[in-house]
Protein backbone atom coordinates (compact mmCIF):
# COMPACT_ATOMS: atom_id res chain seq x y z
CA UNK A 1 0.00 0.00 0.00
CA UNK A 2 1.40 3.45 -0.86
CA UNK A 3 2.54 5.49 2.09
CA UNK A 4 0.20 8.30 1.10
CA UNK A 5 -2.89 6.16 1.80
CA UNK A 6 -2.43 6.57 5.51
CA UNK A 7 -3.47 10.19 5.25
CA UNK A 8 -6.21 9.70 2.67
CA UNK A 9 -9.59 8.67 4.02
CA UNK A 10 -12.78 10.21 2.77
CA UNK A 11 -15.33 11.75 5.10
CA UNK A 12 -18.21 10.60 2.91
CA UNK A 13 -17.69 6.91 3.48
CA UNK A 14 -20.41 5.79 1.08
CA UNK A 15 -18.71 7.43 -1.88
CA UNK A 16 -15.03 6.97 -1.04
CA UNK A 17 -13.00 4.15 -2.42
CA UNK A 18 -11.78 2.25 0.64
CA UNK A 19 -10.82 -1.32 1.36
CA UNK A 20 -13.27 -3.62 3.16
CA UNK A 21 -10.59 -4.81 5.53
CA UNK A 22 -9.10 -2.87 8.41
CA UNK A 23 -5.93 -1.05 7.29
CA UNK A 24 -2.66 -1.92 9.03
CA UNK A 25 -1.68 0.24 12.01
CA UNK A 26 0.42 3.37 11.37
CA UNK A 27 -0.41 3.32 7.68
CA UNK A 28 -3.08 6.01 7.93
CA UNK A 29 -2.62 9.12 10.01
CA UNK A 30 -5.13 11.86 9.05
CA UNK A 31 -8.42 12.36 7.20
CA UNK A 32 -8.62 14.24 3.90
CA UNK A 33 -11.76 16.08 2.83
CA UNK A 34 -12.76 19.71 2.61
CA UNK A 35 -16.49 19.60 1.76
CA UNK A 36 -18.70 21.79 3.95
CA UNK A 37 -22.21 23.16 3.80
CA UNK A 38 -23.48 26.60 4.81
CA UNK A 39 -24.51 27.33 8.36
CA UNK A 40 -25.70 30.39 10.20
CA UNK A 41 -22.92 32.66 11.50
CA UNK A 42 -22.72 33.01 15.27
CA UNK A 43 -25.13 35.41 16.88
CA UNK A 44 -22.41 37.47 18.46
CA UNK A 45 -22.97 41.20 18.61
CA UNK A 46 -19.86 41.77 16.52
CA UNK A 47 -21.18 39.84 13.49
CA UNK A 48 -21.45 41.86 10.32
CA UNK A 49 -22.16 41.30 6.66
CA UNK A 50 -19.25 41.05 4.26
CA UNK A 51 -19.08 41.11 0.50
CA UNK A 52 -16.94 38.73 -1.49
CA UNK A 53 -14.16 41.31 -1.32
CA UNK A 54 -11.97 41.16 1.76
CA UNK A 55 -11.82 44.94 2.14
CA UNK A 56 -14.85 47.23 2.23
CA UNK A 57 -14.44 50.49 0.32
CA UNK A 58 -15.23 53.55 2.46
CA UNK A 59 -18.61 55.05 1.63
CA UNK A 60 -19.14 58.67 0.71
CA UNK A 61 -21.60 59.25 3.55
CA UNK A 62 -23.07 62.19 1.58
CA UNK A 63 -26.49 63.73 2.30
CA UNK A 64 -28.06 63.78 -1.18
CA UNK A 65 -30.99 65.78 0.18
CA UNK A 66 -28.74 68.83 0.36
CA UNK A 67 -27.92 68.57 -3.34
CA UNK A 68 -31.60 68.14 -4.23
CA UNK A 69 -32.61 71.28 -2.35
CA UNK A 70 -34.15 69.60 0.70
CA UNK A 71 -34.43 72.01 3.60
CA UNK A 72 -32.46 70.90 6.65
CA UNK A 73 -34.48 69.49 9.52
CA UNK A 74 -33.95 70.68 13.07
CA UNK A 75 -30.80 69.09 14.46
CA UNK A 76 -29.24 68.52 11.01
CA UNK A 77 -25.61 69.53 10.73
CA UNK A 78 -24.41 71.79 7.97
CA UNK A 79 -22.37 70.24 5.22
CA UNK A 80 -18.64 70.59 5.86
CA UNK A 81 -17.18 71.01 2.37
CA UNK A 82 -13.72 70.07 3.60
CA UNK A 83 -14.96 66.75 4.96
CA UNK A 84 -17.05 66.27 1.84
CA UNK A 85 -13.93 66.50 -0.32
CA UNK A 86 -12.07 64.07 1.95
CA UNK A 87 -14.65 61.44 1.01
CA UNK A 88 -13.23 61.39 -2.50
CA UNK A 89 -9.62 61.55 -1.38
CA UNK A 90 -10.10 58.63 1.01
CA UNK A 91 -10.86 56.35 -1.90
CA UNK A 92 -7.18 56.40 -2.82
CA UNK A 93 -5.85 55.56 0.63
CA UNK A 94 -4.39 52.06 0.99
CA UNK A 95 -6.62 49.48 2.72
CA UNK A 96 -5.69 48.19 6.17
CA UNK A 97 -3.29 45.26 6.25
CA UNK A 98 -4.59 41.71 6.47
CA UNK A 99 -2.72 41.25 9.74
CA UNK A 100 -4.43 44.31 11.24
CA UNK A 101 -7.89 43.04 10.32
CA UNK A 102 -7.06 39.55 11.59
CA UNK A 103 -6.01 41.01 14.92
CA UNK A 104 -9.21 43.07 15.14
CA UNK A 105 -11.40 40.07 14.33
CA UNK A 106 -9.57 37.91 16.85
CA UNK A 107 -9.84 40.46 19.63
CA UNK A 108 -13.55 40.93 19.03
CA UNK A 109 -14.18 37.17 19.04
CA UNK A 110 -12.08 36.60 22.14
CA UNK A 111 -14.03 39.17 24.12
CA UNK A 112 -17.42 37.69 23.20
CA UNK A 113 -18.71 35.25 25.83
CA UNK A 114 -21.85 34.00 24.11
CA UNK A 115 -20.30 30.73 22.91
CA UNK A 116 -18.72 29.54 26.16
CA UNK A 117 -19.76 26.79 28.59
CA UNK A 118 -18.15 25.26 31.65
CA UNK A 119 -17.49 25.97 35.28
CA UNK A 120 -15.77 29.17 36.31
CA UNK A 121 -13.38 27.14 38.46
CA UNK A 122 -12.19 25.02 35.50
CA UNK A 123 -8.54 25.58 34.58
CA UNK A 124 -8.53 23.58 31.33
CA UNK A 125 -9.46 25.59 28.23
CA UNK A 126 -10.94 23.63 25.31
CA UNK A 127 -11.07 25.59 22.05
CA UNK A 128 -13.41 24.24 19.35
CA UNK A 129 -12.79 25.31 15.75
CA UNK A 130 -15.26 25.03 12.85
CA UNK A 131 -14.54 24.15 9.23
CA UNK A 132 -15.21 25.69 5.83
CA UNK A 133 -18.23 28.04 5.78
CA UNK A 134 -19.05 26.91 9.30
CA UNK A 135 -19.61 28.74 12.56
CA UNK A 136 -19.39 28.30 16.30
CA UNK A 137 -22.90 26.79 16.19
CA UNK A 138 -21.44 23.66 14.58
CA UNK A 139 -19.89 22.62 17.90
CA UNK A 140 -22.92 23.39 20.11
CA UNK A 141 -23.80 19.75 20.84
CA UNK A 142 -20.20 18.71 21.45
CA UNK A 143 -19.53 21.67 23.75
CA UNK A 144 -22.56 20.78 25.85
CA UNK A 145 -21.38 17.17 26.18
CA UNK A 146 -17.91 18.28 27.30
CA UNK A 147 -19.40 20.50 30.00
CA UNK A 148 -21.90 17.83 31.06
CA UNK A 149 -19.53 14.84 31.20
CA UNK A 150 -16.52 16.74 32.58
CA UNK A 151 -18.18 19.11 35.08
CA UNK A 152 -15.87 21.62 36.70
CA UNK A 153 -12.88 20.31 34.75
CA UNK A 154 -13.08 22.06 31.38
CA UNK A 155 -14.06 25.47 30.10
CA UNK A 156 -15.17 25.28 26.46
CA UNK A 157 -14.81 28.18 24.04
CA UNK A 158 -16.29 27.80 20.56
CA UNK A 159 -14.21 29.85 18.18
CA UNK A 160 -16.04 32.71 16.49
CA UNK A 161 -13.33 34.56 14.58
CA UNK A 162 -13.66 32.51 11.37
CA UNK A 163 -17.17 31.92 10.08
CA UNK A 164 -19.09 31.98 6.82
CA UNK A 165 -17.13 33.77 4.05
CA UNK A 166 -14.30 34.58 6.44
CA UNK A 167 -13.23 30.96 5.94
CA UNK A 168 -12.31 31.84 2.33
CA UNK A 169 -9.44 34.10 3.40
CA UNK A 170 -6.84 31.35 3.64
CA UNK A 171 -5.40 29.10 6.34
CA UNK A 172 -2.79 31.64 7.38
CA UNK A 173 -5.10 34.61 7.87
CA UNK A 174 -7.66 32.42 9.63
CA UNK A 175 -4.89 31.06 11.83
CA UNK A 176 -3.85 34.59 12.77
CA UNK A 177 -7.43 35.38 13.78
CA UNK A 178 -7.74 32.21 15.84
CA UNK A 179 -4.41 32.85 17.58
CA UNK A 180 -5.47 36.34 18.60
CA UNK A 181 -8.85 35.04 19.74
CA UNK A 182 -7.18 32.49 22.01
CA UNK A 183 -4.89 35.16 23.45
CA UNK A 184 -7.91 37.26 24.35
CA UNK A 185 -9.69 34.36 26.07
CA UNK A 186 -6.57 33.47 28.07
CA UNK A 187 -6.09 37.08 29.08
CA UNK A 188 -9.72 37.35 30.17
CA UNK A 189 -9.68 34.16 32.27
CA UNK A 190 -6.63 34.31 34.49
CA UNK A 191 -7.23 30.92 36.19
CA UNK A 192 -6.50 28.84 33.08
CA UNK A 193 -3.55 26.43 33.27
CA UNK A 194 -4.09 23.94 30.42
CA UNK A 195 -5.27 24.12 26.82
CA UNK A 196 -6.68 21.68 24.26
CA UNK A 197 -8.09 22.05 20.75
CA UNK A 198 -10.92 20.16 19.04
CA UNK A 199 -11.23 21.04 15.34
CA UNK A 200 -13.32 19.87 12.40
CA UNK A 201 -12.21 19.61 8.76
CA UNK A 202 -10.51 22.82 7.58
CA UNK A 203 -10.49 23.95 11.20
CA UNK A 204 -7.76 21.40 11.91
CA UNK A 205 -5.40 23.13 9.47
CA UNK A 206 -6.30 26.53 10.84
CA UNK A 207 -5.57 25.28 14.36
CA UNK A 208 -2.21 23.85 13.32
CA UNK A 209 -1.27 27.28 11.96
CA UNK A 210 -2.56 29.08 15.06
CA UNK A 211 -0.61 26.96 17.53
CA UNK A 212 2.53 27.65 15.52
CA UNK A 213 1.96 31.33 16.26
CA UNK A 214 0.99 30.75 19.89
CA UNK A 215 3.93 28.47 20.70
CA UNK A 216 6.29 29.60 23.43
CA UNK A 217 9.48 27.51 23.58
CA UNK A 218 10.85 26.11 26.80
CA UNK A 219 13.99 27.62 28.27
CA UNK A 220 16.24 24.89 26.86
CA UNK A 221 14.91 25.58 23.37
CA UNK A 222 15.80 29.26 23.47
CA UNK A 223 19.23 29.02 25.01
CA UNK A 224 21.77 26.30 25.68
CA UNK A 225 23.46 28.28 28.45
CA UNK A 226 23.40 26.92 32.00
CA UNK A 227 21.86 23.65 30.79
CA UNK A 228 22.85 21.94 34.03
CA UNK A 229 20.56 24.26 35.97
CA UNK A 230 17.40 23.26 34.04
CA UNK A 231 14.72 21.18 35.70
CA UNK A 232 13.73 17.77 34.37
CA UNK A 233 10.55 19.24 32.89
CA UNK A 234 12.51 21.88 31.03
CA UNK A 235 14.83 19.26 29.56
CA UNK A 236 11.94 17.31 28.02
CA UNK A 237 11.70 17.97 24.25
CA UNK A 238 8.51 19.77 23.33
CA UNK A 239 7.90 21.12 26.83
CA UNK A 240 6.88 24.53 25.46
CA UNK A 241 3.62 26.34 26.08
CA UNK A 242 0.69 27.37 23.91
CA UNK A 243 -0.45 30.90 24.75
CA UNK A 244 1.28 30.44 28.10
CA UNK A 245 -0.73 27.28 28.92
CA UNK A 246 0.22 23.62 29.11
CA UNK A 247 -0.86 21.88 25.87
CA UNK A 248 -2.77 18.63 26.46
CA UNK A 249 -5.05 17.39 23.61
CA UNK A 250 -4.89 18.22 19.90
CA UNK A 251 -7.91 16.56 18.27
CA UNK A 252 -9.06 16.84 14.66
CA UNK A 253 -11.98 15.19 12.87
CA UNK A 254 -12.17 14.73 9.08
CA UNK A 255 -9.27 17.15 8.59
CA UNK A 256 -7.41 17.24 5.23
CA UNK A 257 -3.93 17.32 6.75
CA UNK A 258 -2.38 16.72 3.31
CA UNK A 259 -4.73 19.05 1.46
CA UNK A 260 -7.44 18.00 -0.98
CA UNK A 261 -5.76 17.65 -4.36
CA UNK A 262 -4.93 13.95 -4.20
CA UNK A 263 -6.86 11.17 -5.90
CA UNK A 264 -10.44 10.67 -4.64
CA UNK A 265 -10.20 13.26 -1.90
CA UNK A 266 -13.44 15.03 -2.88
CA UNK A 267 -16.24 12.42 -2.98
CA UNK A 268 -18.60 14.58 -5.06
CA UNK A 269 -16.06 14.37 -7.92
CA UNK A 270 -16.38 10.55 -7.91
CA UNK A 271 -12.64 10.05 -8.35
CA UNK A 272 -12.67 11.27 -11.98
CA UNK A 273 -9.10 12.53 -12.67
CA UNK A 274 -10.27 15.22 -15.11
CA UNK A 275 -12.74 16.69 -12.62
CA UNK A 276 -10.11 16.62 -9.89
CA UNK A 277 -7.63 18.51 -12.07
CA UNK A 278 -10.30 21.07 -12.89
CA UNK A 279 -11.16 21.45 -9.20
CA UNK A 280 -7.50 22.02 -8.33
CA UNK A 281 -7.24 24.86 -10.84
CA UNK A 282 -10.56 26.54 -10.08
CA UNK A 283 -11.10 26.09 -6.33
CA UNK A 284 -9.73 29.55 -5.58
CA UNK A 285 -12.53 31.11 -7.65
CA UNK A 286 -15.05 29.57 -5.24
CA UNK A 287 -13.36 29.60 -1.83
CA UNK A 288 -10.63 32.19 -2.36
CA UNK A 289 -7.13 31.74 -0.94
CA UNK A 290 -8.37 28.78 1.10
CA UNK A 291 -8.84 26.88 -2.16
CA UNK A 292 -5.24 27.56 -3.15
CA UNK A 293 -3.99 26.31 0.20
CA UNK A 294 -6.10 23.16 0.11
CA UNK A 295 -5.00 22.27 -3.43
CA UNK A 296 -1.37 23.32 -2.85
CA UNK A 297 -1.43 25.82 -5.70
CA UNK A 298 -0.20 28.75 -3.62
CA UNK A 299 3.36 29.88 -4.35
CA UNK A 300 3.76 33.08 -2.35
CA UNK A 301 7.12 34.71 -3.10
CA UNK A 302 8.37 31.47 -4.62
CA UNK A 303 7.93 29.56 -1.35
CA UNK A 304 6.59 25.98 -1.15
CA UNK A 305 2.82 25.64 -0.54
CA UNK A 306 1.71 26.68 2.93
CA UNK A 307 0.64 23.17 4.00
CA UNK A 308 4.12 21.89 3.10
CA UNK A 309 5.75 24.62 5.16
CA UNK A 310 3.48 23.73 8.08
CA UNK A 311 5.14 20.33 8.61
CA UNK A 312 8.30 21.94 9.95
CA UNK A 313 9.48 24.91 11.96
CA UNK A 314 10.12 27.90 9.71
CA UNK A 315 9.95 31.67 9.63
CA UNK A 316 6.15 31.50 9.42
CA UNK A 317 5.84 29.68 12.76
CA UNK A 318 7.05 26.87 15.00
CA UNK A 319 4.44 24.49 13.66
CA UNK A 320 5.99 21.12 14.48
CA UNK A 321 7.39 22.22 17.83
CA UNK A 322 3.91 23.38 18.75
CA UNK A 323 2.32 20.12 17.60
CA UNK A 324 4.94 18.09 19.46
CA UNK A 325 4.26 19.96 22.70
CA UNK A 326 0.79 18.35 23.09
CA UNK A 327 0.53 15.21 25.19
CA UNK A 328 -1.99 13.72 22.74
CA UNK A 329 -2.58 14.16 19.02
CA UNK A 330 -5.72 12.45 17.72
CA UNK A 331 -7.16 12.19 14.20
CA UNK A 332 -10.77 11.02 13.74
CA UNK A 333 -11.49 9.93 10.16
CA UNK A 334 -14.37 8.41 8.20
CA UNK A 335 -14.00 5.03 6.47
CA UNK A 336 -16.17 2.40 4.83
CA UNK A 337 -15.72 -0.53 7.20
CA UNK A 338 -17.76 -2.52 9.69
CA UNK A 339 -18.22 -1.38 13.27
CA UNK A 340 -18.06 -3.81 16.18
CA UNK A 341 -18.10 -1.64 19.32
CA UNK A 342 -21.40 -1.75 21.20
CA UNK A 343 -20.66 1.36 23.28
CA UNK A 344 -19.45 3.39 20.30
CA UNK A 345 -21.20 1.72 17.32
CA UNK A 346 -19.68 4.04 14.72
CA UNK A 347 -16.10 3.73 15.98
CA UNK A 348 -14.53 0.90 14.00
CA UNK A 349 -10.83 1.09 14.80
CA UNK A 350 -8.57 2.81 17.32
CA UNK A 351 -4.85 2.95 16.62
CA UNK A 352 -2.79 4.46 19.41
CA UNK A 353 0.50 5.67 17.98
CA UNK A 354 3.80 5.67 19.85
CA UNK A 355 7.21 7.18 19.36
CA UNK A 356 8.81 3.84 18.42
CA UNK A 357 6.46 3.44 15.48
CA UNK A 358 7.30 7.00 14.41
CA UNK A 359 11.02 6.33 14.34
CA UNK A 360 10.61 3.06 12.42
CA UNK A 361 8.30 4.65 9.90
CA UNK A 362 10.58 7.63 9.43
CA UNK A 363 13.33 5.33 8.17
CA UNK A 364 10.92 3.74 5.70
CA UNK A 365 9.70 7.10 4.41
CA UNK A 366 13.27 8.28 3.82
CA UNK A 367 13.49 6.00 0.80
CA UNK A 368 10.35 7.36 -0.85
CA UNK A 369 10.20 9.94 -3.59
CA UNK A 370 10.44 13.53 -2.37
CA UNK A 371 6.99 14.60 -3.56
CA UNK A 372 4.96 17.24 -1.76
CA UNK A 373 2.73 14.50 -0.41
CA UNK A 374 5.60 12.48 1.03
CA UNK A 375 7.23 15.58 2.48
CA UNK A 376 4.07 16.27 4.45
CA UNK A 377 3.75 12.65 5.54
CA UNK A 378 7.33 12.53 6.77
CA UNK A 379 6.85 15.78 8.64
CA UNK A 380 3.59 14.84 10.34
CA UNK A 381 4.76 11.36 11.34
CA UNK A 382 7.70 12.77 13.26
CA UNK A 383 5.22 12.93 16.13
CA UNK A 384 2.94 10.13 17.27
CA UNK A 385 -0.77 10.19 16.41
CA UNK A 386 -3.75 8.29 17.73
CA UNK A 387 -5.97 7.23 14.85
CA UNK A 388 -9.72 6.68 15.34
CA UNK A 389 -11.63 5.36 12.33
CA UNK A 390 -15.35 6.06 12.12
CA UNK A 391 -17.99 4.68 9.75
CA UNK A 392 -21.52 5.90 9.00
CA UNK A 393 -22.11 3.48 6.12
CA UNK A 394 -25.31 2.18 7.73
CA UNK A 395 -26.50 5.60 8.84
CA UNK A 396 -29.75 6.91 7.39
CA UNK A 397 -27.80 10.09 6.55
CA UNK A 398 -24.62 8.35 5.46
CA UNK A 399 -24.05 10.82 2.60
CA UNK A 400 -23.55 13.51 5.24
CA UNK A 401 -20.87 11.59 7.13
CA UNK A 402 -18.56 14.60 7.07
CA UNK A 403 -20.97 16.45 9.38
CA UNK A 404 -22.19 13.40 11.30
CA UNK A 405 -18.72 12.94 12.77
CA UNK A 406 -19.08 16.39 14.34
CA UNK A 407 -22.86 16.33 15.02
CA UNK A 408 -23.02 19.67 13.27
CA UNK A 409 -26.79 19.98 13.59
CA UNK A 410 -28.62 18.07 16.30
CA UNK A 411 -30.70 15.95 15.86
CA UNK A 412 -30.10 15.84 12.08
CA UNK A 413 -26.57 14.48 12.54
CA UNK A 414 -27.38 12.59 15.75
CA UNK A 415 -25.80 9.37 14.44
CA UNK A 416 -22.47 10.91 15.39
CA UNK A 417 -23.35 11.27 19.08
CA UNK A 418 -21.29 8.23 20.06
CA UNK A 419 -18.23 9.71 18.31
CA UNK A 420 -18.53 12.82 20.48
CA UNK A 421 -18.95 10.60 23.56
CA UNK A 422 -15.82 8.69 22.56
CA UNK A 423 -13.94 11.99 22.21
CA UNK A 424 -15.01 13.16 25.66
CA UNK A 425 -14.49 9.78 27.40
CA UNK A 426 -10.92 9.56 26.11
CA UNK A 427 -10.12 13.22 26.67
CA UNK A 428 -7.03 13.77 28.78
CA UNK A 429 -7.96 16.26 31.50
Amino acid sequence: MPASSRFHTSAACSLASASSRSPPPRRRQAASLMGQSPSVPPGCSRSRSRSSSRWQQPGLGLDLGFLLGRKPRPGDERLDLANWMRCFLSQHLPPPSAEAEAEAEGKAAGSCEEEEVGGEEADHLVVMVNGLYGSSADWKFAAEQFAKRLPGKVFVHRSQSNHSKLTYDGVDLMGERLAEEVRQVVQRRRNLRKISFVAHSLGGLVTRYAIGKLYEPAINETSSLDADKLTDEQKIPGAGKIAGLEPINFITSATPHLGSRWNKQLPFLFGVPLLERIAAGTAHFIVGRTGKHLFLTDRDDGKPPLLVRMVEDCDDGKFMSALRSFKRRVAYANLKLSANDEKYPHVINVDKGNSEDCQQEESVEASLADSLEERMIRGLTKVSWERVDVCFHKSWLRYNAHHNIQVRIHPVNSDGEDVIYHTVDNFLV
